[in-house]
């Protein structure tokens, strides 16, 4: 088979990769090793119903990444490495280190994490996040969010402005943009593993590729994440919203932020490469 040549869908990964603070992946039970604190933290956010999610949003992209590199070719044993990837278990297992690691750190404030999230508002915003990212699953409700997402701009609509104060409070754009560059080397990684690049392709040339899609990369994240949080908090008050702002800005808000991509980033990065040798494998014709 031919190595890869054309540029990779690297943009479609992007949406098993975009973090926002209320979407925590860790399990109900932490680690024998972990604090106690870490697990109701998790219990409150639903995990489950979340797990369930990002393994969805997973499969659809295994299926979008075959159509765009090899149509047809993946079959039965593409969607089962794709299951085995994105399957739950094995997420939290390359999450909990790196996130439990982060919220170990001196004067991590994980009771007021608990107790914003166990509140009221708190779980409400975990059932309108959850309800959101699985509505959004489905594409024609996708380009629904888009096309309000437009409006809206079009409009100045105040509540534009609030959304905008909480997504750079939590640096979501940026931060996700530098988390997506990360797995998309990762995933170059991969391809290069299974024999699937250019023998002449070097490092400097895979950066430089992805360097390219920088731009594409940061309009994805900027529509979704804006798309996604205006229908997730459409039911939210004003002030509801501004009471979630002010907890990202809170030191306990953006030390969670940092826990939460620190995760994120470690898990995101090995999918990727697993996910880049998984499709190297099909290119060059291996066992998968």
């Amino acid at each position: 088979m031919n190595p890869v040549t054309s540029r990779l869908p690297i943009t479609r990964l992007l949406r098993g990769i975009v973090i926002v603070i209320g979407l925590v992946l860790v399990s109900a039970t932490a680690s024998p090793a972990g604090d106690e604190r870490v697990a109701r933290l998790a219990q409150a956010m639903r995990m489950d119903e979340v797990f369930a999610v990002m393994a969805k949003e997973g499969e659809d992209y295994g299926r979008q990444l075959e159509e765009e590199m090899f149509p047809a070719r993946g079959g039965a044993r593409w969607q089962e490495a794709v299951r085995g990837i994105y399957a739950p278990d094995r997420l939290l297992a390359g999450f909990m280190p790196a996130f439990e690691s982060a919220l170990a750190q001196p004067n991590v404030d994980i009771d007021a994490m608990i107790d914003f999230f166990e509140s009221d508002l708190g779980q409400r915003i975990v059932t309108l996040e959850i309800s959101a990212r699985r509505a959004l699953l489905d594409p024609a409700v996708d380009d629904a969010a888009r096309l309000k997402l437009s409006e809206m701009r079009e409009m100045s609509d105040p509540r534009m402005m609030l959304i905008e104060e909480f997504v750079s409070a939590n640096d979501l754009v940026e931060a996700n943009v530098i988390g997506a560059m990360n797995a998309s080397y990762a995933f170059y990684q991969g391809l290069a593993e299974s024999g699937a690049l250019p023998p002449d392709m070097d490092e400097g040339q895979i950066l430089s590729e992805i360097w390219g899609q920088e731009d594409d990369i940061r309009a994805e994240m900027d529509d979704w994440i804006h798309s996604y949080l205006l229908m997730a908090y459409a039911p939210l008050s004003d002030e509801d919203i501004r009471r979630y702002t002010e907890l990202s800005r809170s030191r306990a808000g953006q030390d969670l932020n940092r826990a939460l991509f620190a995760g994120f980033d470690a898990v995101f990065v090995e999918v990727s490469r697993q996910l880049g040798r998984a499709a190297g494998a099909i290119l060059t014709g291996q066992d998968l």
